[in-house]
């Protein structure tokens, strides 16, 4: 990494169905320090927190839960990594929920407009759901729908109130540029995808997705996998990474809100983050949903700092 890396702590969990991501980012950095590290402490550090009220009702926001303060978080968080990039910082995003991820790759699209934007996505989840397919109603399942602008009205499986609708439609133009759609489906690759639904299938089907599944690992391995993406994404102009630690199998870790079984190894997520990061148009990395509530000994933050070692030490 040529420029100075920047550590942004997302501190949320509004898009989660369960409590205790927003105690992931931090859980990462206070095992760095017990451990002696330097990787916090030789580097800058901003926090972003999201801020809790008794008095905060989003039950009229259906099958988009806590849609309104998503909204107002998220625009601080396109700020403070807009920011980061201004100053010539890489931006190390550690966060809590994967809804982050749409303020994430709305500031690195707010500050290259112009350029085209691929995403690696490696996760257990398509997250490819709007408001009007999920059948949970949590924010963290949609960051891509948003991301990718998803108003298809033919797959929409309900009706959602007009609340809900102009909110979602907030979302996707999130950014001062409004631009919208942020990312496009032949710019995106999955890798690890094995716990989605028919409508996120449809979706990847219909738009020719790239995807790797755990049948591809065993056949092809995790390097070639690796080096496929990036040929993949060749005319791109920059690179994201999104690394949610479901992505893992639960023998690695079960720290996280949705562990899903059949995932990496952590010697595989190391190789793949390792030849991955090589790669000179990477823009920026995201971990994401590390939930120490759902953890023992706190062995998921332990496992993301072995990966960011192979990939900054």
């Amino acid at each position: 990494m040529k420029k100075e890396t920047e550590i942004i702590l997302l501190c949320s969990e509004f898009g989660c169905g369960k409590r205790g991501a927003s105690l992931g980012p931090e859980a990462v950095m206070i095992e760095d320090f017990e451990r002696k590290g330097n990787f916090f402490k030789n580097n800058s550090i901003s926090i972003v927190k999201e801020q809790y009220s008794e008095s905060d009702n989003s039950s009229k926001y259906n099958w988009a839960k806590n849609i309104d303060k998503i909204s107002k978080y998220l625009s601080k968080v396109v700020k403070t990594i807009e920011k980061s990039i201004a100053e010539n910082h890489f931006p190390l995003i550690i966060s809590g929920d994967h809804s982050n991820a749409i303020g994430s790759v709305s500031a690195i699209k707010n500050s290259y407009y112009n350029k085209r934007i691929g995403v690696i996505w490696i996760d257990a989840h398509a997250d490819l759901h709007s408001p009007h397919t999920t059948p949970s109603g949590n924010l963290h399942g949609m960051a891509l729908g948003a991301l990718l602008g998803d108003n298809d009205v033919s797959e929409k499986e309900r009706e959602i109130n007009i609340n809900t609708q102009n909110l979602w439609n907030k979302l996707l133009k999130l950014g001062s540029k409004s631009i919208y759609p942020k990312i496009l489906p032949q710019d995106l690759v999955f890798i690890g995808l094995r716990d989605y639904e028919q409508a996120e299938i449809n979706k990847i089907v219909k738009n020719n997705i790239k995807y790797f599944s755990p049948e591809n690992l065993k056949q092809i391995g995790i390097k070639s996998i690796a080096h496929e993406t990036i040929e993949y994404l060749k005319n791109c102009d920059l690179i994201y990474i999104s690394f949610d630690v479901d992505s893992l199998d639960p023998k690695e870790s079960e720290g996280t809100g949705t562990p899903a079984q059949n995932g990496l190894t952590l010697l595989q997520a190391k190789q793949l983050m390792q030849i991955l990061c090589k790669s000179p148009k990477l823009v920026a990395i995201e971990f994401t949903e590390i939930n120490p509530l759902a953890d023992t000994k706190n062995k998921m933050a332990k496992n993301v700092l072995e990966i960011i070692d192979e990939i900054f030490i």
